[in-house]
């Protein structure tokens, strides 16, 4: 599989979903019984969203995820 060159904008959206990812994880990621909901800082689901946009990915998962399985690869 060629590796793919990232633009800064999609490098950008790429790094800003792992954020959002890992915050989500942490955010679920309680004790059971437990009887808080998770919650994910709004500021980090729109830091996400705004990158994607910013990159023209917002509503092209398919491509998106594309680039985030290239740019793991490339690790």
């Amino acid at each position: 599989m060629p590796t793919a060159v990232l633009t800064d904008r999609e490098r950008t959206a790429v790094q800003a979903y792992l954020r959002l990812l890992g915050t989500v994880r942490a955010a679920f990621d309680v004790p059971p019984g437990n009887c808080r909901p998770p919650v994910v800082p709004p500021t980090v689901l729109a830091e996400a969203e705004a990158a994607l946009a910013e990159a023209g990915l917002a509503g092209n998962e398919e491509r998106f995820f594309r680039l985030l399985r290239q740019a793991g690869a490339a690790h």
